[in-house]
């Protein structure tokens, strides 16, 4: 899994671990299950991994999140984006949640079809009240899924702006900033949506600054 989110074939991996090809598909397919430590330190070193992590998945690396911003004008602009990113952790055994408004949680049920039952799906109303409750939130639900065995998180999220203070809105820019200190060590993928129609222009402008990348 984390060779395929980096994007490494396994000739790719081989080379930047230094291993061949061979002993990585072994490995992958379970017919290799005594690796040895020089082994796993090898191929944690290429795919950005502690052992420990990939030993118990309990311990935490020490950087692993990926936290963008999803900038979309229409709902078939938000479609085409967020479905395949809810698809594709649904596919991989990821453990999903979508935290966003009714109408696009219904774009994603119909989007994912059949599978959508696989996926946790919130109204943005009940879930972000303030920072801090929302930290939590989060964190109880990776928590809760890791601890059932997900090895990766995938969380596709909605702030709510419209009806903020400017003071709100501030604290709420700060809110998406910390993000990236907060869950640095989570093995979390973060998608925040912002609907460019609707926000004002500084929010939209804010998230190009608080995401490391956009899309």
């Amino acid at each position: 899994a984390a060779r395929e989110r980096l994007s490494y074939s396994r000739k790719e991996l081989a080379y930047r671990s230094g291993l061949s090809w061979r002993t990585i598909e072994q490995i992958e397919s379970g017919r290799r299950r005594q690796v040895r430590p020089d082994t796993l330190l090898r191929l944690c070193n290429a795919l950005e991994l502690t052992t420990d992590y990939v030993l118990s998945g309990r311990s935490r690396p020490a950087a692993m999140l990926e936290h963008r911003a999803l900038i979309y004008r229409d709902e078939a602009d938000y479609a085409a984006a967020a479905g395949p990113f809810v698809a594709e952790g649904i596919a991989a055994s990821e453990a999903v949640l979508a935290v966003t408004t009714e109408g696009n949680l219904d774009l994603l049920r119909d989007r994912v079809g059949k599978d959508a039952s696989k996926a946790t799906f919130i109204e943005s109303q009940g879930w972000y009240r303030t920072p801090a409750s929302t930290v939590v939130a989060f964190r109880g639900f990776i928590d809760d899924a890791t601890d059932e065995g997900a090895r990766w998180v995938r969380i596709l999220g909605e702030p709510i702006w419209l009806g903020r203070s400017e003071a709100d809105v501030m604290m709420w820019t700060e809110f998406e900033a910390m993000l990236n200190v907060t869950f640095a060590p989570y093995p979390v993928s973060l998608l925040c949506a912002y609907d460019e129609r609707l926000l004002p222009k500084e929010v939209v402008t804010a998230a190009r600054v608080t995401h490391p990348a956009v899309v």
